[in-house]
């Protein structure tokens, strides 16, 4: 088979269907093309399999079918209820009566315990009928129903086609129906291999599967699919890793499975142990599938998970619910004790006490005091119990495992956690619930993974000095009159302390500032698409940034903590000195924030719109409420004004590392504390500062140095651009326009040297990214005056560039994916006077350029005659390529701009008319090069560019453009440009109705041109 570089899809479609039958042992069911179906079960097969395999009668396996048939149909509810209705089916059995009278058995559609029992196949081109017919490249099949699909795309196509091709089949508008059934969506290439999801899978979300093998595969799309639709592996991920968590269907990640697969080789041994997956990775998840796990395959099996904080325990009940596992909360050590010791519930989750009504953090003592006292002599859990200690990276977790081995002394713990051990704990927590289960999951193999994103750090300083020493004296003088010395020294040591931890109000505002200049600033901040979170020192300190955000008229921002004002923080608080205490101050500021509601459902009603309307909800200060748990709101910034350290930290920073959406590269953390003090030492490291207690493999790639990988990126791009340009010599306008244009009035030219244009442009949005990005830093970042100077002077030079290539060339290519935001950031450092610029074209369309020139007109009165001819014909070389891009598209409609264009020119040019009438004429027809659709000349049933362009090359015949155009409509297939029978079966049903071979020709280029065909 060929291996050569451009081969058709259809090559490698032939390989992956080798594999499949060859290497997979899957029966190949033929190419369906010329068929029609319109559900994903194949009945005759599977009631082949019901009777034959399985041994269920005719009369019990056709009315199994015929349940499970309808169920697969109805998508009344949507799809994801219809996949939900038939994954049950599917995993647990379709209950079915053989004849009135008889009890109901269960009829297994797959036989779960023997994978190769089962009858595995694929077939290719599987023409499925809907509002529009599409056709799946392949499709895997077991027992004759349909579970998985798989698009594929040659290797210079982007896998991302595949996947948006799945997409768009699972619309209503196409073949939602055949969905019903899936469980694995694939899309593959050669090229990058393949990636996986399940229906609904968000685009961002679909993944590679990361797995060791040791046979050599010329591509990775072979390895991905040997590895993952293996038969035993295939039915292994259907029934052991799905889950449908509240409106959203999720497979399992790589991480999961395998860390799941450790754990279950630990419970075979009664070997307990500790589950380490960075958070972000889905560790929640990751309990589910075991407990699902334990509770199938284990007898008399119980899971018990503990957790220290209120918001987890809620969070973990809501995740087992909305997953439909009843999930029993107990209220007391007492309730646990008693659930214990009676044969259900089977799932239980208990939360340790409080320290205190305002604490976050659980009082394990407490917690074991109260397990102690109400302790009964003959107390004995019933069931095989296996403990989950969530978090158990917390430093009591070891007297909590002591307590629940006393209680549960049969019992099987595993722990938890999302952070790494510390150092000093690593050796006394792995004695305590025993090793590693699998391998850890690092923050580092995450990020690679593209399962979290990476974080960028920032330290600001905000120092505070005192302006006047001695009128601080003269106040403690004045009002410490009477009191002691010892007492003085006390209220001077409380001052000292104030002055460290709450900071100077000056302080907090210069930070209040800093963050609202950041949101008209920091890409996602100031589009609204992205949010931050701001990390306060205390209550009394987020009450206190509430109020001067408040001020600034910065609204959008809430504070959420675990404090719930009631009358008693008040109590004994006045003093008659005029001003608020702290509590006071604290109560004063919530009341109002809350405004009459209940502090819970104030929470809930804020945290919605962070996550869902971050636009209406910018900002939230915390102090430890928010920062650990898989419930906890992402955000794109974190700006941390708190002393933290250790597992505190790394939680709250992973709060910013959650993938979003693709215009989010990373997560940012502002340190306005230096928290990470390495960092200044040795990026490499980790192991001093805020991360001293972890060992550094554990921590590795957790954070960059923003200064250096700006740094790094800004080398990068500028080494980038200058090695585009290297083969232009002499490096004048002419040579440059000449290396990247070509002849600009010529269309093969342009046409040819597109790719090289389109190049330059990302690589000098990259540059003037990069170099805003630390602009105003570039000493900090480490270079000299010289250089800093020079990197500008570059960099304006290739903006220039750009400019003059998009001018002359008339390109005007959207590129707001690759500069979003920069052009006016880049006003902010660059000099708005481009040399050689003759107008401000950048990100204007051809009518805006034209019509602004317009409206300048009288500009260009003071300018002499030579500037006046040099813009006019910078105008119609921008028309004259816009004509010739234009006219594959309605080439009767252009020809007559064309002509129109040729006239003014000529006009121009023996000075037949004005300067301003050439200008109004030249705007005028740039609307209708623009705009060839608005014209109100054509019937009102030609709604669409393509019918009109139809119609015009049809000698404007109405009734037979809307004919060809509903041919089309009908009988177009996907990616039909790329592929020769495709496109010859479009012809030929366009030809049937021209009667004309000549005219189908001609017609079907302009026909290729339409965007919507």
């Amino acid at each position: 088979m060929s291996n050569h570089v451009g081969k058709p899809e259809k090559e490698t479609q032939d390989r992956i269907l080798a594999l499949f039958q060859q290497g997979l042992g899957y029966t190949y069911l033929g190419d369906w093309e010329k068929e029609e179906r319109t559900q994903p079960i194949e009945t005759g097969l599977l009631f082949n399999f019901l009777t034959m395999q399985q041994g269920y009668s005719a009369t019990l396996a056709n009315k199994a079918i015929d349940i499970f048939t309808k169920a697969a149909s109805d998508l009344t509810n949507g799809l994801y209820t219809a996949n939900k209705e038939v994954y049950t089916m599917l995993r647990y059995g379709v209950s079915a009566k053989e004849e009135v009278g008889k009890n109901k058995d269960t009829v297994w559609l797959i036989n779960w315990k023997e994978p190769h029992k089962n009858h595995f196949a694929i077939a290719e081109e599987v023409t499925v009928k809907g509002k529009h017919n599409k056709r799946p490249d392949i499709v895997i099949y077991v027992n004759g129903i349909a579970l998985g699909v798989l698009e594929l795309k040659r290797s210079k196509c982007g896998v991302t086609q595949g996947i948006r091709q799945n997409l768009d089949n699972q619309k209503p508008e196409f073949i939602q129906r055949f969905f019903t059934t899936m469980q694995l969506v694939l899309a593959g290439n050669d090229t990058q291999g393949l990636r996986y999801g399940t229906i609904e899978t968000p685009e961002k979300y679909y993944l590679s599967w990361k797995e060791e093998s040791d046979k050599q595969y010329d591509y990775l799309l072979d390895k991905h699919l040997s590895v993952l639709c293996a038969k035993e592996r295939l039915l292994e991920l259907i029934h052991d890793f799905v889950v449908f968590d509240g409106g959203i269907k999720k497979l399992c990640r790589p991480n999961q499975f395998f860390g799941i697969k450790a754990a279950q080789q630990h419970v075979h041994e009664r070997e307990g142990g500790i589950i380490w997956h960075t958070q972000g990775s889905g560790k929640s998840l990751t309990m589910v599938w075991l407990t699902k796990w334990i509770r199938e395959n284990v007898k008399d099996s119980r899971v018990l998970i503990i957790t220290d904080r209120d918001e987890l325990d809620d969070q973990i009940q809501k995740l087992f619910l909305g997953v439909d596992e009843n999930i029993y909360r107990t209220t007391s050590g007492k309730d646990l004790l008693r659930v214990l010791n009676e044969k259900e519930p089977w799932l239980i989750c208990s939360l340790v006490h409080k320290f205190g009504r305002q604490s976050e953090e659980g009082d394990i003592n407490s917690y074991i005091e109260e397990l102690k006292q109400n302790l009964a002599q003959d107390f004995k859990a019933k069931g095989d119990v296996y403990v989950f200690v969530d978090e158990c990276h917390r430093t009591q977790s070891g007297k909590l495992h002591d307590a629940m081995k006393a209680i549960l002394p049969d019992a099987m713990f595993i722990g938890f956690t999302g952070t790494p051990l510390l150092r000093k704990d690593k050796q006394r927590s792995i004695e305590i619930f025993g090793p590693y289960i699998g391998n850890p999951y690092k923050f580092d193999e995450a990020v690679e993974d593209g399962v979290v994103l990476d974080l960028l750090y920032e330290a600001r300083d905000v120092e505070q000095f005192v302006t006047d020493q001695q009128s601080i004296d003269e106040w403690f003088d004045a009002e410490t009159k009477g009191l002691t010395d010892v007492a003085k020294v006390e209220l001077k040591k409380k001052w000292g302390t104030m002055q460290k931890v709450l900071g100077s109000k000056s302080r907090l505002e210069r930070i209040v500032y800093d963050i609202v200049k950041d949101f008209k600033t920091k890409p996602r901040l100031n589009s609204g698409e992205g949010n931050a979170m701001l990390v306060s020192g205390s209550i009394y300190q987020a009450c206190k940034y509430y109020e001067l955000f408040q001020s600034v008229g910065f609204k959008e921002c809430a504070i959420i903590t675990s404090y719930n004002p009631t009358a008693a923080d008040i109590k004994g608080e006045e003093t008659g000195e005029g001003s608020p205490t702290d509590k006071l101050l604290q109560y004063e500021v919530y009341q109002k924030m809350l405004n009459g509601k209940a502090p819970d459902v104030f929470e809930d009603e804020v945290k919605t719109k962070f996550k869902k309307e971050p636009a209406k909800m910018k900002l939230l200060i915390v102090v430890d409420k928010l920062l650990t748990g898989f419930d906890a709101p992402s955000a794109s910034y974190l700006y941390i004004d708190k002393s933290m350290q250790d597992h505190g930290l790394f939680q709250a920073i992973c709060r910013v590392n959650r993938v979003d959406t693709e215009d989010k590269d990373y997560g940012y953390i502002i340190d306005y504390k230096d928290l990470f003090k390495s960092l200044k030492k040795s990026i490499k490291d980790y192991t001093s500062g805020a991360l001293d207690d972890y060992d550094s493999d554990d921590v590795k790639g957790l954070l960059v140095d923003r200064l250096e990988k700006s740094r790094e990126d800004l080398d990068t791009a500028l080494e980038a651009v200058k090695a585009m340009c290297e083969p232009v010599f002499p490096k004048d306008e002419p040579t440059f326009i000449r290396f990247f244009c070509g002849n600009t009035e010529n269309r093969d030219d342009l046409r040819n040297t597109e790719e090289k244009r389109v190049a330059l442009y990302k690589a000098t949005a990259t540059l003037m990214r990069a170099y805003v990005n630390i602009a105003n830093e570039m000493e900090k970042a480490g270079y000299t005056a010289e250089q800093a100077h020079k990197i500008r002077e570059d960099v304006k030079y290739y903006s220039d560039l750009r400019d003059t290539i998009k001018n002359a060339s008339g390109d005007y290519l959207d590129m707001k994916r690759f500069e979003p935001g920069m052009r006016q950031l880049m006003d902010m450092y660059l000099s708005a006077n481009s040399s050689k610029k003759i107008s401000d074209f950048e990100n204007k369309s051809l009518v805006q350029l034209i019509l602004q020139v317009n409206e300048d007109e009288g500009e260009y009165k003071k300018n002499d005659k030579k500037k006046q001819e040099a813009m006019a014909e910078t105008i119609e070389n921008n028309m004259r390529k816009a004509i010739i891009e234009k006219s594959d598209a309605n080439p009767k409609y252009y020809e007559k701009m064309s002509a129109l264009l040729d006239e003014l020119i000529k006009q121009r040019k023996e000075a037949v008319i004005a300067y301003k009438e050439y200008l109004e004429k030249i705007a005028k027809l740039a609307g209708q090069v623009e705009q060839s659709s608005k014209g109100s000349d054509y019937p009102s049933s030609l709604t669409t560019n393509a019918k009109r362009a139809l119609y015009d090359n049809l000698d404007k015949d109405e009734v037979l453009a809307l004919a060809v155009d509903s041919v089309i409509q009908a009988n177009k297939l996907d990616d039909w440009r790329e592929h020769f029978m495709k496109e010859k079966k479009l012809m030929l049903a366009v030809k049937a109705i021209l009667k004309d071979e000549e005219k189908t020709k001609a017609l079907m280029e302009i026909i290729k041109a339409q965007n919507e065909y």
